[in-house]
């Protein structure tokens, strides 16, 4: 267990701090990056190479209301199909941009709800990303999977299309949790549909569950993770959810009182990793577990692991491309998002143009900076070798930056000749030690002080 006394003196239960799946984060993206510099950096994608695609549905059947996500919810198919139809174009448009012979390493449906497409669109909407981009070898296509919305008839669809990893949100079997956060699954739900998944011959099972949910206690999360335990999941997603009533409307919905407070926020990680460990997963990084035989477990000992988007990922193209309002791309020149609203985002195809309207392009030291603060949530360490190998950075350059990094707490920090390391004791610190790194959040926090 982590000292958490030591951890509050550091700050660490009253931070505010970026998940970093990117850097810079979205919130420092600005106009700079617009469709005809998207359309540039796609058909500047070597001939040949080996992209990722994720596709995004933002519709829900229901909203629930821990979720901080940009979904809309929907009891009718109309606006989906007429979603799914643009989605199409998109593809289209994607596929006159395209470089000759590029391939897919991996695909993702995530959401909102991809689930709540139609098995015939699934289909359609399969074999027109296929034929866009095909499959390369051993690459793997995964859907986010909601149990209360989905049947046999799409699960065959989505197997027969090559789904090979379904990802179900669990986020807590306990019914007093669930009908406080609005999300109402039962256990039987989801082992009936985890059983169903497997059946079709899916070789892969993802999870995601929260801790710091109203209501969660450690009896509780724990009665929860032996739950889920029984599905097997061959990797589990611990995510701390996020009460920010102030920016997410929907969440107004959920009584403050009944938050966890940080120090229990702790407590009831530590206890739902505790019973990972015990069932013979692997930590990856900070808040995932893996079987040793998922490949994101051999990409950690490998030293491959890397972060995106969607967390934590084995993936290693260079490029991943996003389809649909809200998504983000991320290039070697920088990353692009889409406009978020439905609407303008239909707007722009049938303009014959990508609904891009903000982004990044890569500058200064922002290359290295993102290497720095993705080795440390994935690895805990950074190497100095590597860091002088790859940039251009001299290496007294390098050693100001690792050792402004480590001041600061307590001596918890590690950093010798090899480079800065976070040791297990100090991991809940990660983020707080990858800030430090953060260009654009100490400008933005020196921009606040001096107004």
């Amino acid at each position: 267990m982590t000292h958490s006394p030591q951890l509050a003196r550091l700050g660490l239960f009253d931070a505010r701090v970026p998940r970093y799946t990117s850097y810079p984060t979205a919130p420092h993206f600005d106009g700079t990056v617009d469709s005809a510099l998207f359309t540039q950096w796609i058909e500047a994608i070597p001939e040949g190479s080996a992209i990722s695609l994720y596709l995004h549905v933002p519709f829900c059947r229901r909203l629930c209301w821990f979720c901080a996500c940009r979904t809309q919810g929907t009891s009718s198919d109309d606006p989906v199909n007429a979603y799914a139809a643009t989605l199409h174009a998109e593809i289209a448009l994607l596929r006159q941009h395209l470089p000759r012979g590029v391939t897919l390493s991996r695909l993702h449906w995530g959401g909102g709800t991809p689930t709540l497409l139609p098995a015939s669109q699934m289909e359609r909407l399969a074999a027109a990303v296929f034929e866009a981009v095909p499959l390369g070898a051993g690459a793997e296509f995964s859907v986010e999977i909601d149990p209360n919305e989905i049947d046999a008839v799409r699960l065959d669809a989505l197997a027969a299309a090559g789904m090979n990893r379904a990802s179900i949100g669990v986020q807590d079997f306990d019914p007093l949790i669930q009908k406080t956060i609005g999300r109402e699954q039962s256990y039987e739900l989801t082992r009936q549909v985890a059983d169903m998944i497997r059946d079709r011959g899916v070789r892969s099972l993802n999870a995601d569950i929260l801790y710091g949910l109203p209501h969660q206690t450690t009896a509780r999360i724990s009665d929860s993770v032996q739950k889920l335990l029984t599905l097997s999941p061959d990797r589990v997603a611990l995510y701390g959810y996020a009460h920010v009533p102030w920016m997410s409307r929907r969440q107004q919905m959920i009584p403050s009182d009944t938050i966890p407070t940080p120090q229990e926020r702790l407590r009831l990680f530590e206890t739902a990793a505790e019973l990972f460990r015990w069932d013979g997963y692997v930590d990856v990084g900070i808040d995932h577990f893996a079987r040793p035989t998922d490949g994101m477990a051999r990409a950690l000992a490998a030293g491959t692991l890397r972060r995106n988007f969607q967390g934590y990922t084995d993936d290693t193209a260079p490029v991943l491309i996003g389809l649909g309002a809200s998504s983000i791309s991320r290039f070697p020149q920088g990353f692009a998002q889409h406009v978020s609203g439905t609407s303008d985002y239909t707007k722009a195809i049938r303009a014959g143009q990508f609904p891009t309207h903000r982004g990044h392009v890569f500058a200064g030291e922002d290359k290295m900076r993102a290497r720095i603060i993705e080795a440390l949530m994935c690895d805990f360490h950074v190497s100095r070798t590597e860091i002088l190998r790859d940039f251009a950075c001299t290496p007294d350059r390098l050693d100001a930056m690792l050792r402004r990094a480590a001041e600061g707490f307590d001596g918890m920090i590690k950093l010798d000749a090899s480079g800065l390391t976070i040791p297990p004791a100090a991991r809940p610190l990660t983020r707080m030690v990858a800030r430090a790194f953060d260009a654009y959040d100490q400008t933005k926090a020196q921009h606040s002080a001096a107004v």
